[in-house]
C-alpha cells in the first residue's frame, strides 16, 4: 500500500449502497409516527411534566381531544391528549409537543406536509 498523500476512491458499490442506506433512513422516518404518550393535561409540574396515562383517556383520533372523561379509582377527571416526542422518566413526560406535525418537523427530514388535513 502507498501512501503518496492521494485521497483514497471509493468503490461505486461502497457510494450507491451508502446513499442507499441514507434513502431509507430518511423514507422509512417520514412514513412513521413519531413517539406519542396519552397524558393528563391537568397534571403538569414545572420540575417533572405531565403525568402518563392510559392511551383510553386520549382516543384515537383528535376529534377526541380534549374531551373530559372520567378517571378510574379516585373519581377524579382526566383531560387526556396526546403528547409527542416526550422525555418520558418515572410515568412523567415532559419537553413533548401536543402538536403532531410539529412533532415530526423535530424529525429533520422535513416530513410534515403529508398531506393530511390537520393536527
Amino acid at each position: 500500500m502507498a501512501t503518496d498523500g492521494k485521497p483514497r476512491r471509493m468503490r461505486s458499490s461502497t457510494v450507491i449502497l451508502g446513499g442507499m442506506g441514507v434513502l431509507a433512513t430518511a423514507l422509512s422516518a417520514c412514513g412513521s409516527d413519531p413517539d406519542k404518550r396519552c397524558v393528563d393535561r391537568d397534571t403538569y409540574d414545572y420540575a417533572t411534566g405531565y403525568k402518563v396515562v392510559d392511551s383510553k383517556y386520549c382516543g384515537s383520533s383528535s376529534s377526541s381531544k380534549g374531551k373530559r372523561k372520567s378517571g378510574t379509582g379516585s373519581g377524579g377527571k382526566v383531560d387526556g391528549a396526546w403528547y409527542y416526542d416526550a422525555e418520558v422518566e418515572r410515568g412523567r413526560a415532559d419537553y413533548g409537543t401536543f402538536s403532531r406535525s410539529e412533532a415530526v418537523d423535530r424529525g429533520g427530514f422535513g416530513c410534515s406536509d403529508s398531506g393530511s388535513g390537520g393536527g
